[in-house]
């Protein structure tokens, strides 16, 4: 049975990568932003790094916000199925493909956006590679995948919330419901 320290040093551990997800996705949003209104991605996203490009900081932190995004989901669902009203645990490799399925729903949802907002703004681009970092693919043929990994991710993640085990409903107690009959009749 883990000690209340163990049991916080998991909850500090799951926090701080929620953390560093979350302020990773600002990054990659603001990155985003200036990708699709602005032609400064080649800009140093912070002056004090000057060769750290805009678009590479967002591709860095998109990679930073999927691995800690999984990690805090994933240490949160073991929390939870750890409480002690839960039956049956379920085995922990199908708790992170839990975790995985609703952090790429979330995380290539917003790509889907990004993409589609860059289709609007300027439309030349999506024949062209995302990334400066990879050979390709394009712009349009991410969008297209990050739809496919929409569907798959939302789809199994809906199948694996429907299959949880429930918490177990207490059962009533033979006094009671006799009481509670004859008061109603």
């Amino acid at each position: 049975m883990p000690t209340k320290s163990q049991d916080n040093g998991k909850l500090v551990t799951e926090s701080v990568a929620f953390g560093a997800g979350y302020t990773a996705m600002l990054i990659w949003a603001g990155s985003a932003l200036v990708a699709s209104f602005t032609g400064g991605e080649a800009n140093p996203y912070w002056p004090a790094i000057p060769f750290l490009r805009t678009d590479t900081a967002g591709d860095l932190a998109f990679v930073v916000a999927l691995v800690s995004l999984v990690v805090s989901r994933y240490l949160q669902l073991r929390r939870r199925r750890a409480a002690p009203a839960r039956p049956a645990a379920r085995p922990g490799g199908l708790v992170m493909v839990q975790a995985v399925a609703e952090t790429a729903a979330v995380l290539f949802t917003a790509v889907v956006i990004y993409l589609s907002f860059n289709a609007v703004t300027h439309p030349v681009t999506l024949g062209l590679q995302l990334t400066h970092l990879l050979p390709g693919p394009s712009e349009d043929t991410v969008r297209v995948i990050a739809l496919a990994i929409c569907l798959v991710a939302v789809a199994t993640s809906r199948y694996l919330r429907a299959s949880a085990p429930r918490q177990s409903q207490p059962a009533p107690v033979p006094g009671n419901t006799d009481a509670k009959a004859g008061a109603t009749a």
